[in-house]
């Protein structure tokens, strides 16, 4: 039967009766030859059979695009013809390679980005017809290779990914086009960016009212001026509009919805969007991810319709302000708004890769009070994604469309960003969002402390009665917990306040009432349907409440004069306390002098603590080099980041400070530190969280006992609830400000015009947000997702025999050795005794015989290949004589027992022994300590090892695959003999399955289970906080006695102070004291995925 094929040459197609029934009728007979996900070639002008779509898209193609003219036989649709006829049927990819990764790309955006309703209502898909062009354009006469599309992306590729300049890309091109004149290529950078543009999601410029009173946008988006302060839209010269429209403000705004839909568009990443249900923890007691936290699950308990669809997305949000420029002088506040899926894995959703744009609030200053107006575009979609939803293909389920919702599970922010975001001011008596209007506060000179912890002990508690603290019994119960309909009620006693700067509107300085307590505002946020329900809304971020404490306590310590709180007011609050008399200020003749602290270090203790900084070294990749911050005449330590804060917090700073402060205040640092290390573990105990709430309260009434008033700000009373967060929220590395600061660093390289640093941000991310997705596709050149990691051994032997798995990637010199009988046979004998596969060879004396079996019959090679450093699984080892030569150290070992107990040592010999067959097993020879206990002593989680006694000089071996790395630090208490171990867990490792679906529940190797958090609740010591040394400070300033002074200062003291709450709004905006120092100085040392190699800010116990 012949075919009707005449209705394929039709041009007026929209209402062509005869297009449309043979079309149906094509459709009709390619039917049963779609694959099994329903796809089939496209013939249409477009694809040219070089595309696969379902049926519905081909209809809408070739009504709009029309039939291919030169396909006359449709041999992939259904038409049964002679292959002696068909050779003048045109074949896929005629003129490209047979597997272009862009036609791929290509399909998924198109079929996810298109709006199909009926037959040719499409969105307008212009924009794709030049990537078409490109794509079935050949790079260069004759060369198949490569189209001109695949060529241009992955050169744009390599100029992201090795951080070419605009310059230098468009000097390569004019190269190229020298070198090969035929090529087909793009002229420049610009008219690349544009094309890769096509590709993108892009952005909305929204204008915005010069004192941020308002967007012109939906009702106000054809406004010539503000709807509050009446001024105009457009920038004014000498009262007249300039020639050109140019608006004061631009918000850029990139649509959420679209790059959702993007995230389902391929089954590379759709497939990881179901991780959340599937690698739960099935132990409701830990928690590795937001799904298992006590938050996720609530919300899922109230709203089962969204929870009923695993594919509907959690998201959390951060926002926090950076300068773009380099030039720290210029005064520049640019806040993005980020975006996080936390339906990822807990090793992807915080990659910068999976970070979404979502706002950039222009500067030069922070939106402050006002951010509510700029959140209001991403507010309005999130209700839309929450309440209708939108129809999205899912790649992961044979691009069947589902309904996709969304809902925004809480914020991450500093606690000045949180102000803004949550509308509880950060400052005043009632400072604390959690304890609300029962936050303990109190007055000394100059501050608010935020002082008084025992009102949270027990009532019969007997420290409550004890006048050591602050000269009164504590009578008072501990703060309420405050339920979403309490907050609900207060938010309808806040006053509707004016948004802007202008000073006759927004601007204006207001008094909050007495009943409106803290709240600046009632949030925006509080429009999505869902937020008040909400039990953990905005997270407290442990980043820069670790970094603060940290602050002040090397500060006091240290003695440090800029940031001390051991200052002359404290010990002027202490007088007027009448508590610890031993440090008042006093008279010596005409000087005023002040008692040298027992917090405080001694001189000679300080340049001993200064010196053992200087002397820690590192694994590679783990923590900066902090010898670099150490003074160089051994005084002070200064510059430290927030990391470096976290790993003195964490690793330093208990062992440092025990020799050179009385025990009990050691101690008391120490148990403070120890909750740290449980707080950041990978994998969070919900025992251990619950244990910490109350041990903490503990921990705060010893550091009140120790140190005066003014060293409690507000960031030593947050600590208090970060375990209640945990339980909420889940491990914190997936709740803290460390990725998306790192991001910061990102967006400000994009920064390429210093005088639109916005627009070139924009421009950047959607040219960079296109490449990424594109490199998803890539196998043959290096992308971000395939490039191997800085210690990747790139090995992946498997074997049938376990011991020819323990292979390494060598790295130096190799030489060869020649080993001792007795040594070689020991190390055979400890091959042999690793190989559990031989031991059915002991007991049948007949086993298959291999190849691997025979060659491990057989004897070594007696030269044996020696290396000074390899790395395995993803570790990098150097044998000790070389590593007292690096600034790093990756010598330490330490291996299992089989009755639980833990062996540690150096390396000293990499050594592969080269069997038959090309077999061969790498072993660590090492030096292991003796480990009994009068040479190994751990106190406070501390675990000290004496590193002169040797022990199994006759059992030195282990294979490669076993050893686990550690590294040692100096013990100052001990003596130069003793060392320090502190474990390592490599933030690039995971003891997680990829796809979650195992049945066992697998912990990370770091738990917080394996930090015993111990607090003595023993009596209360009585100590005397004066120094025993005899040292006193001379205070350089006008002599006034101390009694003059304390009677100046008295009536301040008992002032209630009660309008200190009534603050201006516009003085909350002020910044936490070295909160942001990594944004606002420039981010030089913020760490990225691309400059690894030089420092690495990010310990495995981290991220």
């Amino acid at each position: 039967m012949t075919i009707d094929k005449s209705w394929t040459q039709i041009r007026k197609r929209s209402n062509s009766v005869v297009f449309w029934q043979g079309l149906q009728s094509f459709l009709q007979m390619a039917k049963p030859h779609v694959n099994d996900r329903g796809f089939i070639r496209c013939p249409c002008n477009r694809c040219i059979n070089n595309a696969q779509h379902q049926l519905e898209v081909l209809e809408t193609h070739i009504h709009r695009f029309g039939f291919m003219s030169d396909y006359t036989e449709w041999i992939y649709h259904g038409e049964n013809v002679n292959a002696a006829s068909s050779s003048n049927v045109p074949q896929p990819n005629s003129g490209v390679h047979d597997r272009d990764e862009m036609f791929e790309v290509l399909e998924d955006i198109i079929s996810n980005d298109a709006e199909v309703d009926q037959l040719g209502s499409q969105s307008s898909n212009v924009q794709y017809d030049d990537l078409f062009t490109a794509l079935n354009s050949e790079l260069y006469p004759g060369v198949s290779s490569f189209s001109s599309l695949n060529f241009l992306v992955k050169l744009m590729h390599l100029k992201v990914m090795n951080k070419w300049t605009n310059k230098s890309f468009d000097e390569l091109l004019k190269l190229l086009k020298l070198a090969f004149p035929k090529i087909d290529l793009v002229e420049s950078h610009y008219e690349a960016k544009r094309l890769m543009t096509k590709m993108g999601l892009g952005y909305q410029s929204i204008h915005v009212c010069k004192n941020d009173c308002a967007l012109f946008w939906n009702e106000n988006s054809m406004s010539e001026t503000c709807p509050v302060c009446s001024k105009s839209r457009w920038k004014m010269q000498e009262g007249r509009r300039t020639g050109k429209n140019v608006p004061h403000k631009v918000l850029r705004y990139f649509p959420l919805a679209p790059r959702l839909k993007r995230l389902f568009a391929t089954s590379k990443t759709a497939k990881l969007m179901r991780w959340h249900q599937a690698g739960k923890s099935t132990d409701d007691n830990v928690m590795r991810h937001p799904v298992d936290g006590r938050a996720w699950k609530d919300f899922d308990r109230k709203h089962p319709e969204f929870a009923d669809d695993v594919r509907n997305v959690r998201l959390g949000l951060a926002a926090d302000g950076f300068n773009p420029f380099n030039n720290m002088s210029i005064s520049y506040s640019m806040w993005p708004v980020v975006l996080t899926t936390y339906n990822l894995p807990p090793w992807l959703c915080m990659k910068p890769e999976y970070l979404m744009l979502s706002l950039l609030i222009p500067g030069p200053q922070s939106p402050g009070k006002d951010m509510d107006v700029f959140l209001r575009p991403l507010i309005e979609e999130l209700k839309e994604l929450w309440e209708n939803g939108i129809d999205t293909r899912d790649a992961g389920n044979d691009r069947k469309v589902f309904k996709m919702r969304a809902a925004l599970l809480w914020t991450v922010n500093d606690f000045p960003a949180r102000s803004s975001l949550s509308g509880w001011s950060g400052q005043g008596y009632k400072a604390c969002p959690t304890c609300n209007e029962d936050t303990p506060s109190m007055r000394v000179i100059g501050k608010t402390a935020y002082f008084g912890h025992r009102r949270f002990l027990p009532s019969t508690h007997r420290w409550r009665s004890n006048l050591d603290f602050d000269g009164r019994t504590e009578r008072k119960r501990p703060p309420r917990r405050f339920s979403s309909v309490d907050i609900m009620d207060q938010l309808r006693r806040v006053k509707t306040s004016i948004p802007g700067k202008h000073p006759n509107y927004g601007g204006v300085k207001r008094k909050r009432g007495d009943d409106e307590l803290n709240w600046r505002k009632k949030s925006i946020f509080y429009e999505l349907p869902y937020w008040a329900e909400i039990e953990l809304k905005h997270n407290l971020d442990v980043m820069h409440i670790e970094k603060n404490i940290c602050d002040s306590l090397l500060g006091t310590l240290m003695g440090d004069p800029h940031k001390s709180k051991d200052t002359d007011n404290a010990r002027r609050d202490l007088q007027h306390l009448g508590i610890r008399s031993e440090l008042h200020l006093y008279e010596d003749g005409n000087k005023l002098m002040k008692p040298a602290a027992e917090y405080t270090f001694s001189e000679a203790n300080r340049r001993k603590f200064c010196r053992f900084v200087r002397s820690v070294k590192f694994p590679d990749g783990f923590a900066g080099n902090l010898s670099k911050n150490v003074a160089h005449n051994d005084s002070r330590i200064v510059g430290l980041k927030s990391h470096d804060c976290h790993v003195i917090m964490q690793r330093l700073l208990p062992v440092g400070c025990r020799s050179l402060v009385n025990k009990t205040i050691s101690s008391t640092i120490i148990e403070l530190c120890t909750f740290f290390n449980q707080l950041c573990a990978r994998t969070v105990n919900v025992t251990d969280m619950v244990k910490a709430q109350d041990q903490l309260v503990i921990i705060l009434c010893k550091l009140e006992r120790i140190f005066p008033p003014a060293f409690f700000d507000i960031m030593i009373h947050l600590v208090l609830h970060l375990p209640e967060e945990a339980i909420l929220g889940g491990p914190v590395y997936m709740r803290w400000m460390y990725p998306f600061e790192r991001y910061l660093k990102r967006l400000k390289d994009y920064v390429r015009n210093a005088a639109k640093p916005e627009g070139s941000i924009s421009e950047g991310y959607v040219v960079d947000e296109a490449l990424t997705f594109c490199s998803r596709y890539f196998d043959d050149i290096e992308t971000r997702f395939n490039r191997p990691d800085r210690n990747d051994d790139g090995i992946h032997r498997t074997s049938r025999l376990f011991v020819f798995e323990s292979q390494c990637k060598p790295m130096g010199k190799q030489s060869q050795v020649y080993v001792e009988k007795n040594v070689r046979d020991r190390a055979e004998f400890y091959i042999l005794n690793n190989s559990p596969e031989i031991e059915t060879y002991l007991k049948v004396h007949a086993p298959e015989v291999t190849h691997e079996l025979l060659s491990l019959a057989s004897k070594s090679n007696i030269f044996v290949s020696s290396y000074p450093a390899c790395i395995v699984n993803g570790v990098r080892f150097v044998t000790h004589a070389r590593d007292v030569r690096l600034k790093t150290q990756n010598s330490g070992v330490s291996v299992p027992g089989t009755e639980n107990e833990i062996f540690y040592g150096q390396l000293q010999q990499i050594l592969e022994f080269s069997y038959l067959n090309d077999f061969s097993v790498v072993l660590f020879k090492c030096k292991w300590f003796r480990c009994d206990s009068r040479r190994m002593v751990t106190e406070n989680n501390i675990t000290s090892i004496n590193i002169t006694s040797e022990s199994y000089k006759d059992d030195q071996f282990i294979l490669a695959s076993q050893a686990q790395q550690v590294f040692y630090v100096e013990d100052p208490s001990r003596g130069p003999n003793w060392r320090v171990v502190q474990h390592v867990n490599h933030r690039s490792i995971w003891d997680i399955t990829e796809d979650g679906m195992s049945d066992i529940d697998l912990l990370q190797d770091n738990s917080s289970s394996n930090f015993t958090l111990f607090v003595d609740l023993g009596n209360l010591p009585q100590i005397n906080l004066q120094r025993n040394d005899g040292d006193v400070i001379p205070i350089v300033q006008p002599f006034t006695t101390v009694s003059q002074h304390v009677n100046e200062t008295a009536s301040f003291l008992n002032d209630d102070d009660e309008d200190e709450d009534d603050v201006s709004e516009e003085d909350d905006e002020t910044v936490e004291e070295s909160a942001d120092e990594e944004t606002d100085e420039g981010n030089d040392d913020v760490d990225t995925e691309e400059d690894d190699d030089d420092r690495s800010y990010h310990t495995s116990d981290s991220d």
